[in-house]
Formats: structure tokens, C-alpha cells, sequence
């Protein structure tokens, strides 16, 4: 996601250190058994600067005990994706385990000892791949020398395969478990001494396999944060002030401490300006023995709020100021050429304005977590997507080291990036503090949308100009939208350069004049990263606008991109880019380019494999987007049909997909099935609105999320075989779903989309 550089600890060009693990790094680690053969190891890399950083101890355990079970510690959080599969899948793999003895331990949130926990933007797999891969390798090594020793072989003679170490010329094996002795007393081998498999030897990389937790998941047993439960433990529901920065004036607390179960009414401090993702809003706490008194109690308190600056905030009338606002000149952020001049000279002339609305969240589970205070310590159970965030948060707020919390982290049910902000973890930890008592705060689906963390609304208007002869001559992009920084700094009116850089100013096309310009826009909310970012609102008003320049133009939509894209070649924005650089995702681009020839063909594969261009009866249509985003490569097209009532239904969905080495198949293919199925709730349902700094909408009734009848039917996701390095597969399938539907039901009835969500009617 698109985190403040303050916000955000995160190593570049990672690599990766082996080496046995001490008898007292040993005993710091939960979940390994006592004995056996364990590796700690290291990932380092360069900062920013391109300073080397090295963490203080190990940040991934590798433990193959005398039962030949291989033990994999991981530290990264499990919301769906499958990371806590992927990455031990690559060590697996490279070690040559036998996947049904390979077990997963979930690591604590401690950055001391395994660096940054952060799981959002999709970075975990490219962060990983190569070091878990040495690690498996070194291990494998190891493995093979202490056989070729008992067997008295040369070690080049050995593999491993299914668990063990094989002797190819005598076909001998002997269980990895036989030789951890050996194993223990071998010096750890050098990186550069270990080979790493060939893409053919995998036998589970690029293959699919299911996630170690779903028959948990599927039958119930799973542990998520809701479910989390320590003795004694008490439910707290908090009555937080409706609008931004407002603050509890008085409370009555009568009726409430008159519901019975109902323990203690506990103040929260909190409504700050700028409201950053730690700090919880101003409240009222109802603490309770269960869930029914807690809510019953708030119902009825009786609150008196300050409502502060925001309390008179519109969103409706922000966003017709904005759509006046992006009528005047803009902050120029990049520029290519004289658009002015394309303008004047133009055959003709297309212009639109694109408006998107706040997005919240809306996972199926929403946020919650558990918290002891003892001794001057605390501990925490909690759905978290960044456990070092958390920790420090916690530590702030109660005025103890870090060192004395411990984060525990269980399964997510669902992320987006909602629960990478941890004000609701301090929550629970303060009122824990407060209270003397083990204390779980439970938000429900109401507090979930009215105090999100939002993904801000958004006014477009782009104007593009074809030549005489028929070619797309100017781009002008005009955008407006809170920025994700205003959370931090209430002084920020404009995108930040990585929002930009996520579809505007990395517009990939051969425009000879492409100019786009930014306009201020005030924050309201707390606004925040929400799956796929900014990708969204911009690449529906840039994907949308092709569609109808092709069509202006005569031109087939697919045709016109692989055209626009020109020659095979990696290109790069940052000469174009004014005062400010492009973020690439947090990546070197010249490590991870911009490759026109990756995107052509995946946009060939879509095509293809849709039938694109086949006849439809009337009422149906197929739509067509692409967009590279998290470094991966994603064509789309969707086919929808349109009924006489404009009830929208999509029978299928194509993916075209260059992620790179495809790890987890079955993990690729989920992600983007759900992927169009959140989409298609963006597109068609869902929207936030606010009147008097709050927000109107409630439940799933009036935040709508697509239901079966309306989801799209059939997805195909088709990936390109690749040997590159892995890229990001949990939000590239969301930002080119949006427009490639609009631009289907334009083919079915006629009628462009240029407002979000989709109304057919209005």
C-alpha cells in the first residue's frame, strides 16, 4: 500500500543469511519442539539510502526435528492470501520436504526478531522469494553432506526428494529426521556455494496446493482474532464521536450501569487532528461481561460530543467542489510535450469527468482485539496485518518499552488494509490498562463503516485530443482527492507521489503530449490504503476514456493498446515527473522495469483466450481494461448482460496475469476470483456518503457488497509462464475489473460510465 515513508519500514534488495540457531534464540521461540536441527535465518538488505540493515536475530526459523517433521516459523500475517502457505511452500520446495510433515508455526509480532511483519502491499512473496529459497537451499546442503558423510559418497552424488536424501547412483535414502545429529555438528554453508533448483526440479513452486488452513477454516476450528478468549475475560464496545477530531463533552452513564452484566463506563481519550492510524477516537467504553449487555449499555448512553471543525462536512458537496475545481489550471505533476498545442491543432476533442465515492473496507470480520495488562506488561491478541505497528502503538499509549508487549497474531478475516492500522488494538490495550481486566474490544458492522479508515472519493477530468491524422495526440489528467498523508499531516491538500504513480503518472502510453495536474482537496475522514489504492478511481477514468477514444478513433480497443504501447521496451517516467520522483512500488525500476513487450502479451493472452470481438446477442457485451500495478502485469475483459429491468449480470471474467514466477497457483487464481468479486461490489454497489461529518451508511443493508445473483459467474485467470521474480498478486486484479465492465455495458446498451457506482437507471 501506499504507507508515508514514516510509516513504512521496509528493506530493499533483500537477501539472505543461514546459520544455526543458538541454544537461547531456541528458547525465545514458541511452537518448536525441543531438539532437533534449527537454522535462523537472517534477511538484510539496503534502506532507502542504500545503507546495508541487518536485523539483530533471526527472521524465519527452519527446525527438522528426529521425526523428520520440518517445522517453519513465518511472519507474515494470513488474511486469505496464503502466505503463511507461499513462503513455506518456497523453503519446502528448495529443501526438498515432504509437504504433508511440514508444519507452520504463526510468529509473534517482534521486529527484533524477525524485521518487518508488514503485510500489505502485495510485497511479501517478491520480498522473499530468492532468501527463502537460500534458506531451503542451505538446509538441503547441509542434509546431503551429512548423508554423503555416513555413506561414505561424494555429496554431488545426493539429492533430496520427499523428505529425505537420496544417493542417485545406488538409490539409497535415508529421512532427513536419521540425520539431523550429523546435521547439527556441519559448519553452515556459504550462499555462494549452494545451487538453487532449475524451474523444471520444482515440485511444488508454480504448482497448486492448497493453504494449510483450510480445512480449519472450512470446518470452523480456525482461530481468528473474534474468536480469541483468555480467563476471565471481558467485552468492551466503545460510542466513538461520529465525526472526525470531535471529542466526548459529558456523558450519563445511568441506564447503561443498570444493564445487567454491564461492569464499567470508561472514557477514551482521542479525537486528535491530524488523527494518524494509531491514535483511537474520542469514546465512550462499555465494559461487560458479554457482547449483548456491552451493546445494550451504549445504546443507552447518553453522550454529549464536541463535533468539532467537521461536523458541518458534506460529501456530496465536496464532490461538486471538486468537479468545479478540476475545471481550472492544476499543480502540473507530469508533463510530456505541449498539450496546449495538441489541443489547438486537435481534429477532435474528448473530454469527461470521472467521480468515485469513499470506499470503506467491510471485512467479513470486523475489527477487534484482545489485551492483558499485568505486571507492566502487556499482551495482545489481535487480527493485525503489521504486529510491529501495533506493538509500538500499544507501547506509546501505555507508556512502557516495546520489549514488554507481545502481539500475538491470529488469522485475519480479511485485511484490505484496514487492519494494518492499529487504533483499535490500542484501544483494547487501554482499556485493559484502565480497567485492571483481560478486555477484548469488539467493533461491530456499524462502527466498522462509520469509523473506517475510508478510501477517499475522487473527481477526475481527463481531456484527450486526436490529431488529423487519426492518432491520440494530448492527455491532459486532472485529479482530486484527500490524500492517504492528510491522515498524518492535516497540511497535505494534494496526492503524494506514490498515489499518483498508480496509474496517472506512470500512464504507460505513446502520447506525444501527456500533461496531468493535481488540485487541493481537504480531508474530512480518516483516510486510508484500501485494496489496490489509488489504482482504483484512476485507472476507471483513464481505462474508460481508451475505450471511448478507440471508438472515436475507429479502432478495436485491444488493437489501440497494443498500438499505444509501441515497441518492446522498459520505459521510465521519472524525466517527466515534476518535482517528484516515481515510486515504482517501492522498488528499483531498474530492477523491476516497466516492460511494454510484458504487457502486450498479456493483453494478446486475454484476448485470446476471451474470444474477444466474437458476436453477442443484443444486451450483452465484452469490455476490455489492462493495467500494471504492484509490478505485475493484468489484462481483463468482462462480459456482461444487460436485462429490459438494467439488472447487470456478468457471466464471465478473463484474467491475463505476469506475475513473474508464479509460486502458488491455487493461491493466484483465488486472489483473482476474489479480486472481481470485490471489484464488481466497487463498481456496482458500494458507496459512502456523509452529511453533518458523518457517515450515513450502517450495514451491509445500505453498504452494499454484491450478492450471488449479481457476482460474476465464471472466472478464468490464465497466467503467463515466466521465470522473472515475483510480483504482487493481491491487488493487481482490481483496478482493470472496474473499467473493463464499464466498457462491456457501454457495448451492451450505449451508455458510458462516468460516475461510481454504477446506476443504470439514473
Amino acid at each position: 500500500m501506499n504507507i508515508p515513508t514514516s510509516n513504512k519500514k521496509e528493506l530493499k534488495n533483500v537477501t539472505s543469511q543461514v546459520f544455526k540457531a543458538s541454544r537461547r534464540d531456541f528458547l525465545k521461540m514458541g511452537g518448536l519442539l525441543a531438539g532437533g536441527f534449527v537454522l535462523g535465518v537472517n534477511f538484510f538488505g539496503c534502506n532507502e539510502k542504500g545503507e546495508k540493515i541487518t536485523s539483530i536475530a533471526p527472521n524465519v526459523y527452519l527446525q527438522i526435528t528426529s521425526t523428520g517433521e520440518v517445522i517453519i516459523i513465518t511472519h507474515r500475517s494470513e488474511m486469505g492470501q496464503g502466505i503463511r502457505t507461499s513462503l513455506p511452500l518456497i523453503v519446502a520446495d528448495e529443501l526438498g520436504a515432504e509437504w504433508s510433515k511440514v508444519r507452520i508455526v504463526q510468529a509473534e509480532g517482534d521486529e527484533k526478531k524477525y524485521g518487518s511483519q508488514n503485510t500489505d502491499g502485495s510485497f511479501s512473496v517478491r520480498m522473499f522469494y530468492k532468501p527463502m529459497r537460500e534458506a531451503g537451499a542451505i538446509a538441503k546442503l547441509l542434509f546431503m553432506q551429512a548423508a554423503a558423510k555416513q555413506w561414505q559418497v561424494p555429496v554431488a552424488e545426493c539429492d533430496t526428494a520427499a523428505g529425505k536424501v537420496v544417493h542417485r547412483r545406488s538409490g539409497k535414502s535415508i529421512e532427513f529426521g536419521k540425520l539431523v545429529t550429523t546435521a547439527q555438528t556441519l559448519p553452515i554453508p556459504n550462499v555462494k556455494d549452494i545451487k538453487l533448483k532449475e524451474r523444471q526440479q520444482f515440485t511444488m513452486i508454480g504448482k497448486a496446493t492448497p493453504i494449510v488452513d483450510l480445512h480449519d477454516i472450512v470446518s470452523g476450528t480456525a482461530v481468528f482474532g473474534i474468536d480469541t478468549v483468555v480467563e476471565n475475560m471481558k467485552i468492551a464496545v466503545i460510542k466513538r464521536c461520529p465525526v472526525l477530531g470531535g471529542k466526548v463533552k459529558s456523558y450519563n452513564d445511568k441506564e447503561t450501569l443498570a444493564v445487567p452484566g454491564v461492569l464499567k463506563v470508561i472514557p477514551i481519550k482521542g479525537g486528535d487532528i491530524p488523527p494518524t492510524i494509531e491514535k483511537p477516537l474520542s469514546g465512550v467504553a462499555v465494559i461487560a461481561e458479554n457482547t449483548w449487555a456491552a451493546i445494550k449499555g451504549r445504546d443507552l448512553l447518553d453522550v454529549t460530543w464536541d463535533l468539532g471543525e467537521h461536523a458541518t462536512y458534506d460529501s456530496a458537496q465536496q464532490l461538486e467542489e471538486l468537479s468545479k475545481e478540476i475545471l481550472k489550471k492544476g499543480t502540473i505533476r507530469r508533463n510530456r510535450g505541449d498539450f496546449d498545442r495538441a489541443k489547438v491543432e486537435a481534429k477532435k476533442v474528448i473530454e469527461h469527468t470521472y467521480i468515485a465515492p469513499y470506499l470503506a473496507h467491510g471485512t467479513i470480520e470486523p475489527p477487534n482485539a484482545l489485551a492483558v495488562v499485568k505486571n507492566g506488561k502487556c499482551e495482545v491478541w489481535a487480527p493485525t496485518q503489521h504486529p510491529q505497528g501495533a506493538r509500538d502503538a500499544v507501547a506509546n499509549a501505555l507508556g512502557m518499552p516495546a520489549d514488554e508487549v507481545k502481539v500475538n497474531i491470529t488469522l485475519l478475516g480479511g485485511g484490505f488494509g484496514r487492519k494494518s492500522k492499529p487504533d483499535f488494538i490500542v484501544e483494547a490495550a487501554l482499556l485493559a490498562q484502565e480497567s485492571g481486566l483481560p478486555i477484548k474490544v469488539q467493533w461491530t458492522r456499524e462502527d466498522d463503516l462509520h469509523h473506517d479508515f475510508f478510501h477517499a472519493l475522487s473527481v477526475q477530468r481527463i481531456t484527450a485530443t486526436i490529431d488529423q491524422n487519426n492518432q491520440i495526440s494530448g492527455w491532459n489528467h486532472h485529479i482530486a482527492y484527500p490524500s492517504i498523508s492528510a491522515t498524518f499531516d492535516t497540511s497535505v491538500l494534494q496526492p503524494a507521489d506514490g498515489e499518483l504513480g498508480q496509474g496517472a503518472s506512470d500512464f504507460p502510453y505513446d502520447v506525444p503530449a501527456v500533461k496531468v495536474e493535481t488540485h487541493d482537496a481537504k480531508a474530512h475522514l480518516r483516510i486510508g490504503w484500501l485494496r489496490s489504492v489509488r489504482n482504483i478511481p484512476q485507472v476507471f477514468a483513464i481505462a474508460t476514456m481508451l475505450d471511448e477514444l478507440a471508438e472515436a478513433r475507429g479502432l478495436d480497443p485491444v488493437k489501440q493498446a497494443l498500438e499505444l504501447l509501441g515497441d518492446d521496451r522498459a520505459i521510465t517516467f521519472d524525466d517527466e515527473i515534476v518535482d517528484g520522483k516515481y515510486g515504482n512500488y517501492g522498488e528499483d525500476i531498474s530492477v523491476y522495469p516497466w516492460e511494454t513487450g510484458r504487457m502486450k502479451k498479456v493483453i494478446e493472452k486475454v484476448a485470446q483466450e476471451a474470444n474477444w470481438g466474437r458476436k453477442l446477442p443484443a444486451g450483452s457485451g465484452l469490455g476490455f481494461a489492462a493495467h500494471k500495478s504492484f509490478l505485475t502485469y493484468v489484462a481483463c475483459i468482462v462480459e456482461v448482460k444487460v436485462g429490459p429491468d438494467n439488472k447487470i449480470s456478468i457471466p464471465h471474467v478473463h484474467y491475463a496475469v505476469d506475475c513473474g514466477t508464479a509460486v502458488n497457483i491455487d493461491r493466484i487464481k483465488s486472489q483473482f476470483e476474489g479480486g472481481a468479486q470485490f471489484s464488481a461490489s466497487i463498481a456496482l454497489k458500494s458507496e459512502i456518503t456523509v452529511k453533518e461529518g458523518a457517515v450515513v451508511q450502517n450495514n451491509f443493508d445500505s453498504y452494499q457488497i454484491v450478492r450471488m445473483p449479481e457476482a460474476p459467474q465464471q472466472i478464468h485467470v490464465h497466467i503467463i509462464e515466466s521465470e522473472d521474480k515475483p510480483t504482487g498478486v493481491g491487488e493487481p486484479p482490481v483496478p482493470p475489473f472496474t473499467p473493463a465492465l464499464c466498457n462491456a455495458i457501454y457495448a451492451a446498451t450505449g451508455k458510458r460510465i462516468y460516475k461510481l457506482p454504477i446506476d443504470l437507471k439514473g
